[in-house]
């Protein structure tokens, strides 16, 4: 993992949500922990899924890809 594109990604949402906020427009993202916590748990899902190496192509098999 590139710290510096982590460290870019979140001065990037830390401006982003100081606008928003500046803006006075709600962020379009959950504003509370637990709807956070689902964004990190769906996140922690999709890569334990990847280091598995479980898998089924959907695009694939509908001929989208």
């Amino acid at each position: 993992m590139d710290l510096t594109l982590t460290l870019l990604a979140l001065l990037t949402g830390v401006l982003a949500g100081g606008l928003f906020s500046f803006l006075q427009i709600p962020i379009p993202a959950p504003p509370e922990l637990p709807g956070l916590m689902g964004i990190v748990g769906i996140y922690l899902g999709y890569k334990i899924v990847r280091w598995s190496g479980i898998g089924f192509d959907l695009l694939r098999a509908l001929g989208v890809q």
